[in-house]
């Protein structure tokens, strides 16, 4: 059978290439058009400015300001740097631990089996700890206290690597899926999805509690059921759920969020890689599924189970690619899509309470030239009851963004009946506008985005951070001051700020915090604040995180570009006030081959949980004491266990300080 995917060395460049896809034909103007309109008139002088001058923070007056008088500002960063570098292990700063808590493979149920890589099995695998961790989600126990020794761990299974999972087996999008049983598709399957696990803190160390009574594995067979205004829609009924209420599992669940009331926020990313078949081009989704990529036919699923092959089952990619909601607290609630907050490819739902009692939550759509979200519910959180809120995200308003070269960002609701979004434009109610959230977003005439991802407000200053990853589609000819580069290979940071704090308004404030890359390296165009070091830049920006002080956390994606920056993926502490804005500060490293994910802090500050996946994965192949691509018998590093029985294990790390204190300070 022919690959569409030859070309593409890690499974994450396959992801990368479909993100690269250009999907959207839109008109708007692209984000680096507007940067240029904004900043190019009183920033033209920075043109050929040599390294040591480059090296300045992109700001303006009133990104200085921050958003509540009450915020006392934050305590400097005062660890010690770690070094730019790539090896076969982890690495943190001075005066840290970093203790692996959960592995690939480790028991997550009671009973579970012992992992035996050798010898895997989907029985096995579902009460197991999944394959390629990301997001991790902090449940304090008991709920609603903020107890920081005693969670539930919510943590997203991303995607799987088979060449470096299975025995014996190579890379199959590469090679046609030939080697690909319906037993190993069916471990695929339940590597997926997300573990809640019962942790907690005993003599200092974290560890996996023994009381497994609320731990529970969700797959990409677990039931579920879908809500809001696209459920039992016509365009969402198949052979096998006649009602269009209900659906099977969820897939490719990258970052995620939390909400007040203790649920876990799973957001379905790149949906498309697991369909497979073909749709006629008279088809009625056929427009739909092209503005998403489908298909994109990066795993077997399809060979076995017709719902993953759109000729066969022509419905099923629409139940995907929303946001599922799922009670840690109760192991036997079923997870619910909301798709009253939209289907794209979401990597992330961070959530803030507003001003006004309403949840705002900011979604990225990970891929080069889509938009940045925001859904408002039209409910108010109620602090006191929580049943009372089981449903609030089934109603309200999602947002796209527009980002203005006058520094203003204005929030165009995705509304049927209003502007475009009519029967004239194809839409013939909400759920048509909800399942096809990217179509309708172009016709906003949105402002395309250069891979926007986490997104996350900052709850004690109110500003939002918008990790933008990179965009190598960025032609020559877009260069401007604030982003002199075409292609856009190492990202940027925009805050965005609302006005008075009011998340919920419909224009806000933007600027930018920092243009990723060697400030050193004039080409790359990077600008970082004045107390950067040489260790302290970065590219790729992709996950965040906020710690309790308000401070910043970036965690990094390079794919297999890393040696495009030298060093392998890591964490930075990055200030974002004061003199010291838009200076960073690397406090940890992972292995060759593996991507930094997930940063989460206990409620005390005093633990910072991390997820590592794809160990050994990505540019093993350029890594010049290995030079050679990964494989299950010959892996760049055994990380973490370096057992010559065991292959490299995605793993969940905790870091804490040796002295017991706040991290980062």
């Amino acid at each position: 059978m022919a690959n569409e995917h030859t070309e593409f060395a890690t499974r994450a460049d396959a992801f990368e290439a479909s993100e690269d896809v250009p999907a959207n034909s839109s008109p708007a103007n692209t984000f680096g058009n507007v940067v240029q309109a904004r900043y190019l008139g009183r920033r033209s002088l920075l043109k050929g400015m040599t390294a040591v001058a480059a090296i300045t923070t992109v700001a303006t007056p009133m990104s200085m300001l921050i958003s509540r008088a009450a915020h006392a500002a934050a305590r400097p960063f005062t660890f010690d740097e770690i070094e730019h570098g790539i090896d076969e292990t982890h690495h943190v700063a001075p005066g840290y631990s970093a203790d692996v808590l959960i592995r690939w493979g480790d028991p997550v149920l009671a009973g579970a089996v012992k992992f035996d890589p050798a010898g895997q099995s989907a029985a096995a695998q579902v009460s197991q700890f999944g394959y390629n961790n990301d997001f991790v989600g902090y449940a304090a126990l008991p709920f609603g206290s903020q107890n920081p020794e005693r969670a539930l761990l919510c943590v997203n299974h991303e995607y799987t690597n088979e060449e470096v999972m299975f025995p014996g087996i190579a890379r199959q999008d590469m090679i046609g899926f030939r080697d690909m049983t319906r037993a190993l598709v069916d471990i695929e399957i339940a590597a997926h999805g997300g573990s809640i696990v019962q942790v907690e803190k005993v003599d200092d160390k974290w560890r996996v509690s023994e009381d497994r009574t609320l731990n529970r594995r969700i797959t990409a067979n677990t039931p579920m059921r879908l809500s809001g205004p696209a459920a039992g829609h016509a365009r969402m009924k198949t052979r096998a759920d006649r009602t269009g209420t209900s659906v099977r599992g969820t897939f490719n669940n990258c970052a995620g969020g939390m909400t007040p009331w203790g649920t876990y926020l799973m957001a379905e990313e790149n949906f498309n890689g697991y369909f497979w078949g073909k749709l006629s081009q008279n088809h009625p989704e056929a427009r739909n599924y092209k503005r998403y990529g489908l298909p994109g036919k990066w795993y077997a699923w399809g060979k076995y189970y017709d719902r993953f092959d759109v000729a066969k089952e022509p419905n099923e990619a629409n139940r995907f690619g929303w946001v599922v909601e799922v009670d840690p607290y109760d192991p036997n609630s079923t997870p619910v899509k909301r798709t009253a907050m939209g289907r794209f490819k979401h990597e992330g739902a961070e959530t803030i309470i507003n001003k006004d009692g309403r949840l705002v939550v900011y979604q990225g759509d990970d891929q080069r030239f889509d938009y940045l979200y925001k859904f408002v519910t039209a409910g108010r959180y109620d602090p006191n009851n929580r049943a009372a809120n089981r449903d609030l995200l089934d109603s309200g308003t999602l947002f796209v963004a527009r980002f203005d070269a006058d520094g203003s960002l204005t929030w165009l609701p995705l509304v049927f009946g209003a502007g475009p979004l009519t029967s004239a434009n194809g839409f013939g109610s909400q759920a048509d506008v909800l399942i096809e959230t990217r179509r309708a977003a172009d016709l906003l005439e949105a402002t395309p985005m250069d891979r926007p991802e986490d997104v996350n407000p900052n709850p004690l200053t109110d500003k939002v951070y918008v990790m933008l990853t990179n965009n190598s589609k960025r032609k020559v000819g877009d260069e401007n001051a604030a982003n002199p580069r075409g292609p856009n290979t190492f990202g940027h940071i925009v805050e965005l700020s609302p006005p008075d704090g009011d998340h919920g308004a419909l224009t806000f404030g933007w600027d930018i915090l920092v243009l990723a890359g060697d400030p050193e390296k004039p080409g790359a165009g990077a600008k970082w604040g004045p107390e950067t070091s040489r260790n302290g830049w970065f590219g790729s920006p992709d996950n965040c995180a906020i710690d309790g002080q308000g401070r910043l956390w970036v965690s990094t994606d390079q794919g297999s570009k890393w040696p495009k920056t030298g060093t392998a993926d890591g964490l930075w502490a990055m200030e974002t006030e004061g003199a010291a804005r838009g200076s960073g500060r690397m406090f940890f490293r992972v292995p060759v081959g593996a991507e930094m994910c997930g940063p989460q802090f206990a409620p005390d500050d005093k633990t910072l949980f991390v997820a590592v996946q794809h160990v050994a994965v990505d540019g093993a192949k350029a890594w010049p004491p290995f030079g050679r691509d990964s494989s299950y018998v010959d892996p760049a590093t055994r990380w973490p266990d370096f057992d010559p029985n065991m292959p490299p294990r995605p793993s969940v790390v905790a870091i804490t300080k040796d002295d017991g204190g706040e991290i980062g300070s």
